[in-house]
């Protein structure tokens, strides 16, 4: 494993906004765009389960159960927006 590659939540985002300029310029070739796009949605998947993650800890911190949104009644509107 390279050590270029993100580990933080904050690098792995700056590496996903990265890819998404160079895509956006438009001068990447076919192939290297599929390896950029690849790229950036297993980033965006990696940073999905950080944010997973931080909304359980913060919502086991705050005393509530894990599973209280899926409680019948519940709104997801409800829950912490991350």
């Amino acid at each position: 494993m390279s050590n270029d590659k993100p580990q933080t939540f904050e690098q792995k985002l700056a590496r996903i906004e990265q890819i998404v300029k160079q895509l956006e310029a438009g001068n990447v070739e076919l192939d290297a765009a599929v390896a950029l796009f690849r790229e950036g949605k297993g980033l965006a998947d990696e940073c999905d389960t950080l944010l997973k993650g931080a909304q359980t800890q913060l919502t086991q911190a705050m005393g509530s159960p894990v599973s209280a949104p899926q409680a019948a009644g519940s709104d997801p509107e409800d829950q912490i927006p991350f």
